[in-house]
């Protein structure tokens, strides 16, 4: 039991999600740490500065009325900045990865309609060499030896 909780960790997916999950929260430290102390002043600058930060006060005797639209922009920033940098440093390498070393097979998958195609031209020129006649409706008439050979095969 202990075996198989072993053989999970330990593989590959499971320490790359790891690894994935530390770099991800170090790379927010410093993504927060870059929105208050650099974008957050410039939103102070522009929407002025008071001790709450950008936003409106709903009653001017009660700071908990306060509705806070500078966090929210920080929060947004601090999205998009993450998910550039997720983008353009993990997503587009990855594909062009998957583009350059994984080759998709040249046989692809026939559609119905090809394979039946197919099917109808194969027993047109079988039916033609073996001197079967087509009948006036367009279905094709089978010769006396092959029926019999049917008949035989059912039995």
């Amino acid at each position: 039991m202990l075996k198989g909780f072993k053989d999970f960790l330990l593989r590959g997916n499971v320490l790359d999600l790891a690894v994935a999950v530390v770099v991800g929260a170090a790379f927010t430290a410093i993504v927060t740490a870059f929105t208050n102390n650099v974008i957050n002043p410039l939103i102070a600058v522009a929407g002025g500065a008071n001790d709450l930060g950008w936003g409106y006060q709903i009653l001017s005797d009660n700071p908990a009325t306060f509705i806070n639209i500078g966090a929210v922009v920080t929060a947004v920033i601090n999205f998009v900045i993450i998910a550039a940098v997720v983008y353009f440093i993990l997503i587009v390498p990855a594909n062009a990865a998957k583009k350059r070393f994984i080759t998709e097979p040249a046989d692809k998958k026939a559609s119905e309609a090809d394979l039946l195609i197919q099917i109808r031209d194969i027993l047109e020129s079988s039916l033609e060499t073996n001197g079967a006649t087509a009948s006036p409706d367009g279905a094709h008439a089978m010769t006396a030896d092959k029926a019999a050979n049917l008949e035989q095969t059912r039995e």
